[in-house]
């Protein structure tokens, strides 16, 4: 609207998978030429890390007291369908991490967890891609580098609106050529979704459009024996209850010698 809000809207869609297809509700099916991210514009992404009880089981760390909050490159988004690129600098360490994504839908500060939801505009699914070392030595010490290549935020299929759904329980799954590797409820997490977006908002304004991610459950490859990282070729999917889900594959970077 004029005031820069997102409106919550029911979904206009109904869609078959896979098949680039959709109509609006009542009228004759019509092709869709690419299905696109559902936020444009995006102004911030805030993630929250370690925020799964068994994720932090995994990882052998202690359950942290306070939301782990680091940031993503909006420029990092990707279309659902579209690939997750492999850089030419990470090419043997890329990891997946299926989350729930929070969309702010209006202007909002210093909020409290009882009035998160009111600035809340829906909910869509996210794959917080990673490059493991680059999250680690390579990246001097902080995730940004290793969590904003260019496409390691595919985003998407759709948003479900936050008044049609409970994001307080809901199943989460992500699933690798067709093996499923991460499998979990959103009702492991430390720090809910109220709590989490009051937490970002503290002394710090949320524009409409702010993506914030949720963390990740238990599952991801690099603590597996062993290892487990995309290759090119494969097909993630990230399938959340109540909103869809989100397909990608992966390729590598074309680049001349």
């Amino acid at each position: 609207n004029p005031y820069g809000e997102f409106i919550p809207l029911s979904n206009p869609f109904e869609t078959k998978d896979g098949s680039n297809e959709a109509r609006i509700i009542g009228e004759p099916l019509v092709k869709m030429a690419k299905l696109l991210s559902p936020i444009p514009n995006i102004p911030a992404v805030i993630c929250c890390g370690l925020n799964y009880r068994k994720h932090a089981e995994e990882v052998s760390l202690p359950i942290p007291q306070r939301p782990t909050l680091f940031s993503k490159s909006p420029g990092a988004v990707q279309n659902p369908y579209d690939p997750i690129i492999l850089p030419k600098s990470a090419r043997d360490e890329v990891d997946y991490e299926g989350e729930l994504a929070v969309v702010i839908g209006k202007k909002c500060k210093d909020i409290s967890p009882e009035e998160a939801k009111d600035c809340i505009l829906g909910y869509t699914i996210a794959n917080d891609v990673t490059a493991r070392r680059w999250q680690g030595k390579k990246g001097g010490g902080q995730w940004f580098k290793s969590k904003s290549f260019d496409t390691f935020l595919p985003l998407g299929p759709s948003i479900t609106a936050a008044w049609a759904l409970d994001a307080s329980d809901l199943a989460l799954t992500t699933t690798l050529n067709g093996e499923v590797v991460q499998e979990s409820r959103t009702s492991d997490m430390i720090f809910d979704v109220p709590t989490l977006v009051s937490y970002c908002s503290t002394d710090t304004t949320l524009l409409p459009g702010t993506v914030i991610l949720t963390g990740t459950p238990e599952g991801v490859g690099y603590v597996r024996d062993p290892p487990l990282y995309l290759k090119a070729g494969d097909r993630v999917e990230v399938e959340i209850e109540g909103i869809g889900r989100l397909v990608n594959m992966v390729a590598c970077t074309k680049y001349r010698s």
